[in-house]
């Protein structure tokens, strides 16, 4: 008993204090430079903005935009520095590392009924 009891709590503290799914789902995608694994968590739509240029994408555009920038920007990393939620919704900050500088990274994501959905990410 005193043993399934230690496991509980470890278990409970492992994922208490853990980074919520999406947000570390899509940190992954960008530590990566992975515009597919990106795509997995895109909304219908997604607005992106790259240095100041942004616009409103399909899954299949913004795919094919993410792995563009990628490509000219080899990513070396990706940290988080600030995270939070709002009804629902989760946001993201943090600093893109590539061979190219470093961008501000931020990303939003909303909950549905399909889970977290990526609807909008900036680099700048």
């Amino acid at each position: 008993m005193k043993r399934i009891l230690t496991l509980s709590m470890a278990f409970f503290t492992l994922f208490a204090f853990s980074v919520p799914f999406g947000i570390g789902e899509v940190a992954s995608a960008l530590k990566l430079g992975n515009a597919n694994s990106l795509a997995k968590h895109f909304d219908s739509k997604v607005d992106i903005t790259i240095k100041g240029k942004s616009g409103s994408y399909t899954k299949v555009q913004a795919t094919s935009v993410l792995q563009s920038f990628f490509n000219d920007n080899m990513v070396k990393g990706f940290t988080i520095k600030h995270q939070g939620d709002n009804g629902g919704s989760e946001f993201c900050i943090g600093t893109l590392s590539t061979a190219t500088g470093e961008f501000r990274t931020t990303f939003y994501l909303n909950k549905k009924a399909d889970g977290q959905n990526l609807q909008e990410i900036r680099f700048e």
